[in-house]
């Protein structure tokens, strides 16, 4: 299952994050789209990874968020149109922090209803191989 996950979340990610950020609203109607073609599991993960970056990145200053595993230290958890990601890792200026986070979108998987977040403390390097985290 991780695996599968991995490979599917390699190929996705950064595509995904791509047009869940778009440069400007101008950009929406495109980025919307293409996150439609998506699987609905998939949209919603993609969506929401995307989010606990954003938010990250802006409640946490020192903090540059460029890379997120939602299942790096548990298996996400997706009914419908929310996902819970209770051990979930994401990337900063090299290092890996803890993360955990529950997020539900809305109708078609596209706008956020909801996101609450935890942010924990540094994963050890030694970890990193352990938990499908790179460099």
């Amino acid at each position: 299952m991780k695996t599968t996950a991995l490979l599917a979340c390699a190929a996705v990610l950064p595509a995904a994050l791509a047009i869940a950020l778009p440069a400007n609203a101008a950009g929406a109607p495109r980025t919307d789209a293409a996150i439609l073609k998506l699987a609905p599991n998939a949209r919603v993960e993609q969506r929401c990874n995307a989010r606990a970056m954003g938010v990250i990145g802006r409640e946490h200053r020192d903090l540059r968020p460029d890379e997120l595993v939602a299942y790096a230290f548990a298996d996400t958890l997706i009914t419908g149109p929310t996902i819970r990601a209770p051990g979930a890792a994401v990337r900063s200026g090299g290092k890996w922090y803890r993360l955990s986070y529950t997020c539900t979108t809305r109708d078609d998987g596209v706008d956020i209803a909801a996101f609450q977040y935890t942010l924990g403390n540094v994963v050890p390097r030694a970890d990193w191989d352990a938990h499908y985290l790179v460099p």
